[in-house]
């Protein structure tokens, strides 16, 4: 918990929602980037049909945005006034670790707004902010980590962090290795 922020009974329990949201929207931006991955490369196509996959995606994003902005409107419900609006929305106004977090939510929203506009914009300008999900995926982990160290709970959390983390790195790593190396090195079998 951060303890150094909670100064009233109300205020350690909004931490505390705000923690577990924050951890919530962590684990969920890992899945829904491994899940992305896998639905847009086919290589869970076999498993059922192309919508259910895209379905659990936009599940999974939706969920993960959700988290991630109750994580940021439980920081504006501290009695401390900790933060304030600015801080929680408009980047560059408090030190770069709450950058990192706006940054991460603002990209992955529009990587999600993209997608209900895809209709009325061109193939490769909808792809190219999409992919603002990756930059926004990286920014999302540099603000957990540097989060939980500032709370004191690094130690604690480290372990499940990197487990979600490692698949969701090498997924990501792997999705722009050319189909030709990847089946060449036994990875996808040639179409």
């Amino acid at each position: 918990m951060h303890s150094y922020l909670a100064d009233a009974g109300h205020d350690s329990g909004v931490l505390e929602v705000s923690t577990l949201s924050a951890r919530l929207a962590y684990a969920l931006m890992c899945l829904t980037l491994v899940w992305g991955v896998l639905t847009s490369t086919g290589w869970v196509s076999r498993l059922t049909g192309r919508e259910a996959l895209r379905g659990a995606h936009q599940t999974l994003a939706t969920l993960t945005l959700a988290f991630a902005f109750v994580h940021g409107v439980t920081l504006l419900m501290l009695d401390s006034g900790a933060w304030g609006f600015a801080e929680v929305v408009v980047p560059f106004t408090e030190s770069l670790r709450y950058t990192f977090g706006t940054l991460a939510f603002e990209g992955m929203l529009a990587a999600s707004i993209a997608v209900a506009l895809k209709r009325w914009m061109s193939y490769w300008r909808w792809m190219w902010i999409h992919r603002l999900a990756y930059p926004a995926f990286v920014l999302g982990v540099v603000h957990a980590f540097f989060g939980a160290l500032a709370a004191g709970s690094l130690a604690t959390v480290w372990l499940g962090g990197i487990t979600l983390l490692v698949p969701a790195v090498t997924v990501m790593l792997l999705r722009f290795v050319p189909a030709r190396t990847l089946s060449a090195a036994g990875l996808v079998e040639d179409a």
